[in-house]
């Protein structure tokens, strides 16, 4: 019988990483906090930030290809980055889980969309269009994030929503998860889409249940909860964000083609 997904910790006392030591702390709305000494920078969103001391030194960090894109897309303008020794703390303002993904060089994550809270500089970012309309219409969203460890190693913080579940898949091992719930995954790991339809004898009334399979070798991650918060990059409201969305998906799919 596999082993099921299981739940990495609420906190970490002391956490580890070139340049930088951290702590995830808080019960209901949980927070990042670290202290760094200034050889490693760590770029974040800049609505996540919640505190800083004013001796460290905040730029911008820069992002590749597709600013287009982003803006249709709603994706973030523009990244930050903590450049200068000293302590500073992050948090997505609702009520989750945030988890630590280490990576050693040569290893790489995908993330969905708007749930990045902060990575190690020496971890490069970049993002694609999520594939399958199902996907989009039933919680995948439009975006996911990618991060590629270098020549260095390097982590990344993510938020989920209610409580963060990990399964290390076997090579060719499969899982199957509701497309709201997927929250990360290896680079290694593959994902389908499965839909099934149903219908009842008594009216032929149909539905469909839709998950994600992904197959091993790796990690994935699964969120017991799913929400979208209402963070606007540039603007308020969730439907604006969400109609950003719906324009992102379209013309990303005509840049794409």
């Amino acid at each position: 019988m596999p082993s099921a997904p299981q739940i990495l910790p609420t906190q970490i006392p002391q956490g580890s990483a070139p340049g930088v030591n951290y702590r995830l702390e808080g019960e209901l709305v949980p927070v990042l906090h670290m202290a760094l000494d200034g050889r490693v920078p760590v770029y974040f969103e800049h609505h996540v930030l919640l505190w800083k001391y004013p001796e460290l030194v905040i730029g911008l960090h820069p992002l590749g290809r597709g600013l287009k894109r982003r803006v249709f897309g709603g994706m973030p303008l523009l990244l930050l980055e903590a450049q200068s020794p000293g302590e500073i703390a992050f948090s997505r303002d609702s009520p989750g889980h945030i988890v630590a993904l280490h990576l050693q060089p040569g290893e790489g994550i995908m993330a969905r969309e708007h749930q990045f809270l902060a990575a190690t500089s020496g971890v490069q970012y970049d993002y694609s269009r999520q594939k399958g309309f199902a996907n989009m219409l039933y919680g995948g969203g439009f975006w996911v994030d990618h991060f590629f460890a270098g020549d260095h190693e390097g982590v990344v913080w993510i938020h989920g929503y209610g409580n963060v579940f990990e399964k290390t898949l076997d090579p060719g091992e499969t899982i199957d998860i509701e497309p709201g719930g997927w929250l990360f995954r290896d680079h290694s790991v593959q994902m389908t889409q499965e839909i099934y339809g149903f219908k009842t004898g008594l009216l032929s009334g149909a539905g469909n249940l839709v998950f994600n399979r992904f197959t091993g070798p790796g990690r994935v991650g699964l969120q017991s909860a799913y929400y979208h918060p209402t963070v606007q990059e540039g603007a308020g409201g969730d439907s604006q964000r969400r109609g950003g969305d719906l324009i992102g998906g379209i013309v990303g799919g005509l840049l794409d083609n």
